[in-house]
This record gives structure tokens, C-alpha cells and sequence, in this order.
């Protein structure tokens, strides 16, 4: 007789007291049909993990969200944790993420820009009206600076950015479907190439220049990084080339600076001097690849230079992926260096401790070389026409050539290409038509959000690096908003600290719960300015990058100059 104890599992009130096997493994599963239609999309593309976001946009743009499914489907299929494809699908604004159990949003969403020079156009107005008008297929949301505030208000239908927008004009376009971007008429590859194009960069590249005499003429012309800081460009090649290969090179077309669009209106007419002038910066520290960091809101210049990049591989010119054009998802903080290589290696953008600097430890740990768009854009006409040439386009001492946008209260905002030096009143009354009827001068942003607000009497300060920062200000992105006697300062502060407030990544305390609590005080009837200043010092102090450090110079700046707005 068989005395032995019985072992076998049981499971308490099932008859027998005998397990059943588990039909499959416990946890989550994943949903065949989401992997099968993920595996689709992806095709024989490669399942790297530096591809995550760039695979997030094509499922958002080929079902319009990223569904549970559709996420857990891609973590399998990459070999990537659930928690970090959700992590970095969440930092995004430009994602939606439908958890189990929630719905989608509507078939066509309408962003309105709510940035400085959108409000003061009427851009909260609008999207009031457009909420109690939008039929159910449509969702309006609000949004931060698109780059197109020379035209403000502006939205956007889908990928379809407009000018100067209505409610008619919005609901119009999303009855219709349109929803893709308008491309605009530009120079070409063979338009570029009939004007001299690209010589110079093949002379670089067949042994005619050395690389040490295009550097000396970097520094020569005055040349500086015309995306914030203004470093100066030649410097930061030495820096690169001092260490050791492979090497990388990262262009930063992420300009999201409220006020700022001068880029995106290079890019849009002449993406080959562009190209060309990063063909240069690639050649100048032997870079493996070269990366284009683009702004999601840009969708027409990613047309344009999905196509221009085509043709240059083509003609032989570069190789075949070896321009490497990434898609940001909405993020401003990703405009700093190193979040934006975050973002390139897949990741959230979160700005990283410094030191290393990027120049020593950037893209995939490897030293890389970053510029702006406008930055690389001057790189040909310097090599070809002469450091010289450049450095005496400017006045008054300054050198080189400087792109404003400007955009306000004035007759005739938009890019404006001046020399170096030129003045905020210069600006209006020669570049820009002077202001608009019935507005009187106050105030300017000389650099963006950023910057600080200076008022109508110090409109005779030149507007370049080193110029401004004793008085609390710096031009950074070049980006210039006009105030008048119409707007309130209080306002003007407000909007633009809850820009911030939005845009911080989160990862610092002084900047997540200091842009916060400075939104609270500033909503009082007066403001309590020893208070202000005691958390704007926390904030500049402690801060991990610059959106934390230079996110209280609104306030600051109304407290110091307009007093009488706030009292």
C-alpha cells in the first residue's frame, strides 16, 4: 500500500482539491493583434533601442495615439522594458497615451498656440470660442510656442501648421481633412548648386582646405553659436577634435524659445546653404554620423529635408544614412544641448550634470560637436567670400551678421537679417515698419522668454552677446517681442512663467516647485517682491540647466522696470 503524503497543488473549494494548470504565464500579456500591427509598421526597420521615439511617432501618426497594446507591442518587439517605453512616451507632449480602459481622443486634434505673441493676438480668446464651437471629431488643446509668431495667432490641424487663424479658418480646414503640412516653394538642390553650391564643401572634403585654416577662419569672422549661449564656433571644433574618435555631430533645430522662428525660415527657403554648412561642421572633427534635431513642430521643413537629404545621397555627396534626421515630440527643454541627446539616444530629455560637457562626453558617450541651424547656415558664405566679409558686416565693433525674428506690436514682424549691433528701436523703425497703429513702444523681450523684458528707454542697447546681462537680460535666440502701452506687464510675466512651468522636465526640485509656486504669488493682487526675489535666487542658483536658472528673469525684469504694473 502506497503511504506516501500527496503533494500535488490544490487550490481551496475546487472539487478534488487538484490545481488546474495555468493556461498561460502570469502578468501582463501581450496583446497579439497590438505586436502583430506594431511588427508592421516597424517592417525591416532595425529594433534599436536609440529608435524608440522616432517608432512612437509612427504609430501616433498611423492610428493617431499610442494605445496599451500598441506600447506593449513595441517594448516586446525592441527588447526594451514596458516602463521605459511608457516613461519616455509620457515626457512627450506630442503622444497620446490611451491607457486600458480610457478612450481615444477625437479623430482630429487642433492645437492653438498660447505663447506671448499668440496671446496678445487673441490666441486665449480663440481657443475659447473654438471649444464651444468644435463638433465631437474634434479636440482643441492648447500649445506652446510653434515657431510661427510672426503670423499670430497660429494653430495647427493635425501636422497642418496655419497663419493668422480663425475659428472658421481651423474648423474649415479640419472638415475637410487637412491635416498634413503645406510645403513651401524653396531653393533646390539644383537651384543651390547653379548659384556655387556646395564647393566649397568639396573643396574641404577633396584636401583643398585644411582643417586648421577653416578654423582659424571661424575665429577670425567672429563667429558664434546663434542658438543661446554664443559660444564661439571655432572653439568649440578644437574642443571636439581634441578627443579622441569616433566623433558625432548634432545639429539643434529644436528652437522652441517663445518668439523664436528664424531657423524654420532658413530651413523653408534654403535648406542647402543648411546642409551644406553641416557637411562643413561634419567634415571639420571627422564626424562618424551627423544628426538634425527637428522640432516635431516643424513638420514642412522634415518634408523638405527627407527630400533634400534624398537627393545629396543621390549625387554622392553624403552617404547614404549618414545624415541622420531625428523627430523631437514636443519638448521644449530639449532645445538644451544635452537633453537634446537624450532625446537623440531614445530617452526622455532630461538635461544632464555637467561637467563632462558635451564637447567629451555627448551622443552615445562619445565627444560630439553641436550647433544651431543658423549657426552652420553662415558656414559656406564665411568660407567662400571670407572671414573678413563676415566680421565687417557688422557695426560698431560687433561682428557678423545677426537673424531676428521679431514679432508684437509692430507693422511688420518676421525675420530680419541686420549687422551685428543693431538696436530694438532700429529694429522697429527700419526693419519692421515701425509699431502698430495706435500702440506705443513699452517694453521688449530682446532674447525670448528667457531674456528678460527691457523697457522702451534702453531701446538704443545693441542687441549681442555680452551686451545686456548687466542689466539682468541677454538675447540669446535673437528673439524680440514688441510690447506697447496696450499690454500689461503683470500678464506678460505670467504667460511666460507658466510657459515654463509647462516646459520643465521635472527633474530638479527648484525648478519644478519654483516655476509653480512663483505662478501662485504672481497671481495675487501685489505682488510680494522681497518673497520673488528670495525664490528666483533659490531658482538660479540650484537649478540643474538654464530653463530653471533663467525661467525668474520675466519677474525680475517687471519688478525692476515696470513697477507700476504690479503694484
Amino acid at each position: 500500500m502506497n503511504t506516501r503524503p500527496d503533494f500535488s497543488p490544490t487550490r481551496p473549494g475546487r472539487k478534488g482539491g487538484v490545481r488546474k494548470p495555468r493556461p498561460f504565464p502570469k502578468g501582463r500579456q501581450v496583446d497579439q493583434d497590438g505586436l502583430e500591427q506594431v511588427q508592421a509598421l516597424l517592417g525591416d526597420r532595425p529594433r534599436r533601442r536609440d529608435l524608440l521615439i522616432e517608432y512612437l511617432h509612427l504609430i501616433q501618426d498611423g492610428y493617431g495615439h499610442l494605445s496599451a497594446p500598441h506600447l506593449h507591442g513595441l517594448a516586446k518587439e525592441m527588447g526594451v522594458p514596458m516602463a521605459e517605453v511608457f516613461e519616455v512616451a509620457t515626457f512627450y507632449h506630442h503622444f497620446d497615451v490611451v491607457r486600458e480602459g480610457e478612450d481615444a481622443p477625437a479623430e482630429i486634434t487642433i492645437r492653438v498656440c498660447d505663447s506671448l505673441s499668440c496671446a496678445l493676438a487673441g490666441g486665449e480668446e480663440l481657443i475659447d470660442s473654438l471649444k464651444a464651437a468644435a463638433p465631437d471629431n474634434v479636440r482643441v488643446v492648447h500649445a506652446p510656442c510653434m515657431g510661427r509668431c510672426q503670423s499670430a495667432p497660429a494653430a495647427a490641424v493635425g501636422h497642418n501648421y496655419m497663419d493668422e487663424v480663425t475659428v472658421d479658418s481651423l474648423l474649415g480646414a479640419a472638415a475637410v481633412g487637412a491635416t498634413k503640412p503645406d510645403v513651401p516653394a524653396y531653393q533646390d538642390y539644383d537651384g543651390y548648386v547653379a548659384d556655387g553650391g556646395y564647393a566649397v564643401f568639396k573643396g574641404c572634403r577633396d584636401g583643398g582646405r585644411k582643417v586648421e585654416d577653416v578654423v582659424q577662419a571661424l575665429h577670425d569672422s567672429g563667429l558664434r553659436g546663434l542658438g543661446g549661449a554664443g559660444f564661439p564656433s571655432g572653439r568649440k571644433w578644437e574642443f571636439v577634435r581634441a578627443g579622441d574618435g569616433p566623433r558625432y555631430l548634432c545639429i539643434n533645430g529644436d528652437e522652441g524659445e517663445p518668439g523664436t522662428f528664424k531657423d524654420r525660415y532658413y530651413l523653408e527657403t534654403r535648406p542647402h546653404q543648411f546642409l551644406e554648412g553641416m557637411l562643413i561642421a561634419a567634415w571639420g572633427v571627422d564626424a562618424e554620423r551627423a544628426y538634425i534635431y527637428l522640432r516635431d513642430e516643424y513638420p514642412a521643413a522634415r518634408e523638405i529635408l527627407l527630400k533634400e537629404i534624398a537627393r545629396l545621397e543621390a549625387e554622392g555627396i553624403a552617404a547614404p544614412g549618414y545624415i541622420d534626421l531625428r523627430r523631437g515630440a514636443g519638448a521644449y527643454i530639449c532645445g538644451e544641448e544635452s537633453a537634446m541627446i537624450e532625446s537623440i539616444e531614445g530617452k526622455r530629455g532630461l538635461p544632464r550634470h555637467r561637467p563632462p560637457y558635451v564637447a567629451q562626453v555627448g551622443v552615445f558617450g562619445r565627444p560630439t560637436l553641436v550647433h544651431n541651424v543658423e549657426t552652420v547656415y553662415w558656414m559656406p558664405d564665411i568660407l567662400a567670400k571670407g572671414a573678413e566679409w563676415f566680421a565687417a558686416q557688422g557695426k560698431d565693433g560687433h561682428k557678423g551678421l545677426r537673424s531676428y525674428s521679431v514679432s508684437g506690436r509692430v507693422r511688420e514682424p518676421g525675420v530680419k537679417l541686420t549687422p551685428a549691433g543693431v538696436t530694438a528701436r532700429e529694429l522697429i523703425d527700419e526693419y519692421c515698419g515701425g509699431m502698430l497703429e495706435g500702440h506705443d513702444f513699452k517694453g521688449y523681450l530682446p532674447g525670448g522668454a528667457s531674456g528678460g523684458i527691457l523697457p522702451a528707454s534702453m531701446d538704443n542697447l545693441p542687441l549681442d552677446f555680452g551686451q545686456l546681462e548687466q542689466y539682468g537680460s541677454f538675447v540669446g535666440s535673437h528673439a524680440v517681442v514688441i510690447l506697447s502701452d496696450k499690454d500689461d506687464m503683470k500678464f506678460v510675466a505670467s504667460n511666460l512663467l507658466k510657459f515654463f512651468e509647462d516646459e520643465s522636465c521635472g527633474q530638479c526640485t527648484p525648478c519644478r516647485v519654483g516655476c509653480e509656486k512663483a505662478i501662485k504669488l504672481m497671481a495675487a493682487d501685489a505682488w510680494d517682491q522681497p518673497l520673488l526675489n528670495e525664490l528666483s535666487t533659490a531658482m538660479a542658483d540650484a537649478s540643474i540647466c538654464g530653463l530653471g536658472q533663467a525661467a525668474p528673469n520675466p519677474m525680475l525684469s517687471v519688478m525692476k522696470f515696470f513697477p507700476e504694473d504690479i503694484s
